[in-house]
């Protein structure tokens, strides 16, 4: 996916200080699919031994059975603390989130797309 500058523009602010880290092949086990108003599909909170659970998308995961899977790609789901204001540089979008680095500093994260406005050039 070519690279998308954001302006934000609407804060958020991160829930998850411990976010759950993934290597490719990692087991999970699977809980509840996760339900709310905001239209985020397609996101499971998966447990792995020695780390606080976490949503992951269900894109990255191979289903072992109905409370185990597997990582296909090496996934974390740090979220990115962002301003009204600032600028991100977006490489991948997932069910309502994109993966954003920010332009005024080295951090990234994933920040939801509704707080986000494309920038065109």
């Amino acid at each position: 996916m070519e690279a998308k500058q954001y302006l934000v523009i609407q804060d958020h602010t991160s829930e998850y200080p411990e976010p759950i880290t993934l290597k490719k092949g990692a087991l999970l086990s699977v809980g509840e699919k996760y339900e709310g108003p905001e239209g985020w599909d397609n996101w499971v909170f998966c447990e792995t031994p020695g780390q606080k659970g976490g949503w992951v998308p269900v894109q990255i995961l191979e289903i072992v059975n109905d409370k185990t899977a597997r990582a296909r790609e090496d996934y974390t789901a740090r979220e990115l603390n962002v301003r009204k204001g600032g600028l991100l540089l977006g490489s991948r979008t997932l069910n309502g989130w994109a993966w954003c680095k920010s332009t005024d500093s080295l951090e990234s994260g994933w920040v939801p797309l509704e707080n986000l406005q494309e920038v065109r050039q």
